[in-house]
């Protein structure tokens, strides 16, 4: 397609999501103001998914095995190829609510696949909205990567509220870990040589990480917090727990890392006495941005009028990484609050229910579409993706 009939189209889709505006902030604020947590996040797919449902969209719900996971499918009919998933996020921070926005991500890409089906009803492909439940240390993206649900696609898409616009800002890979340790009580005065302090198991744990932080290569971050300390100040706790999150640059180092935190773990059972037992979650792969995507996704910000920011040092781990090991992806950023907010916090969760993150929400729905449309009508544009892929796929074999 020439660049004027494509410009044409990006218009149609930019008028569709502002129509679509006032229908779309209300179901992100419904989702803000009822957080689901964990992978039971029923009404939050239940909002999400009866837009599409009315529209004309093939939907399947619980798929991957995951009952708050759903896939929208919807096609112009003309080719089958390429297919490219529109990625939903919907689950809320324990304790903070929507601190990570994913009332508006999740918004967002139904806003987009809504858009395109008014605005290109003749489009080639297919295109998918994908609900990826509990991001936020479940990894629903990983089982369903594991399942095979990506094998077909030829690109997938998610856009993150953030205090920057950005693009090509990559992701550590990273595991969660609950330790629980096991002692014994006894009076913590009268008779504390009768106790096995699980406690001071704990405190061994974070002495022996703190120390290894200080060896630890540029880019590995171990964070944790307790979870269970005791009961009474006058009763040997019998039991602690801990909980961690352990990130690397890549898988291969995430591992030797892991290893690390496990010995000190042991090591903090056997100075104290205290059982140890371990519960790993899933693995987080490193997350590569596509270039050619990415530099598609930029452009159709800065024709929107946002200003794209260079990548933020700092960054941390999503199972959108996963995805990119199986097909393109890209997982871009726009701005919704000032660079002295961070996500995970109170003030961005106030922020994801108000008018700035209803104009993050639009600015994300409006780029996710337009750069559908240059995947599916600039066969230059998909190769090129396909190659970056391809080439990337090739040098982390192994890692």
């Amino acid at each position: 397609m020439d660049s004027r009939n494509l410009s044409l189209l990006k218009d149609r889709v930019i008028q569709e999501v502002d129509r679509l505006a006032d229908g779309l902030f209300r179901i992100a604020k419904d989702i803000h103001a009822h957080p689901e947590t964990g992978w039971e996040t029923p009404q939050a797919v239940q909002w999400l998914t009866e837009p599409l449902r009315e529209a004309g969209f093939k939907l399947e719900t619980g798929i991957a095995g995951l009952s708050s996971a759903f896939r929208a499918e919807w096609s112009g009919g003309k080719t089958d190829r390429p297919v490219v998933a529109l990625l939903a996020e919907y689950d809320a921070l324990r304790g903070i609510g929507h601190g990570c926005g994913h009332n508006l991500i999740g918004t967002a890409a139904v806003g987009a696949g809504l858009a395109l089906k008014a605005a290109a009803p003749d489009l080639p492909g297919r295109i998918w909205v994908i609900g990826t439940p509990f991001e936020e240390g479940g990894g629903g993206k990983v089982f369903m990567a594991e399942k095979g649900l990506f094998d077909t696609c030829d690109a997938a898409m998610l856009c993150h509220p953030n205090n920057r616009t950005m693009v090509l800002r990559g992701g550590l890979a990273s595991v969660h870990i609950h330790f629980r340790y096991y002692g014994k009580a006894s009076h913590a005065s009268a008779a504390p040589e009768k106790g096995i302090s699980a406690l001071d198991a704990v405190l061994q744990l974070f002495f022996g990480i703190n120390q290894l932080r200080q060896f630890a290569p540029q880019g590995y971050r171990i964070h944790g917090i307790i979870v269970k300390g005791g009961v009474a100040p006058n009763i040997v706790p019998e039991h602690a727990e801990a909980e961690f999150i352990v990130r690397a640059t890549n898988r291969r180092d995430l591992m030797d890392l892991k290893k690390k935190v496990l010995n000190i773990a042991e090591s903090a059972s056997a100075c104290t006495g205290a059982r140890l037992e371990f519960e790993e979650g899933v693995t987080y792969a490193e997350r590569y941005e596509n270039k050619p995507l990415s530099e598609a996704f930029a452009g159709n910000m800065r024709s929107l009028g946002v200003n794209v920011d260079p990548p933020a040092r700092g960054i941390g781990s999503s199972d959108m990484g996963n995805v990119g090991k199986v097909c393109p992806a890209i997982h871009p950023y726009v701005k919704i609050v000032e660079e002295s907010i961070s996500t995970h916090s109170s003030a961005f969760a106030q922020a994801a229910g108000s008018d700035a993150g209803r104009k993050g929400l639009l600015l994300a729905a409006k780029a996710l579409a337009m750069t559908t449309l240059d995947l599916c009508l600039n066969a230059r544009l998909l190769a090129a993706v396909k190659e970056d892929h391809l080439r990337y796929r090739s040098e982390a074999a192994g890692v």
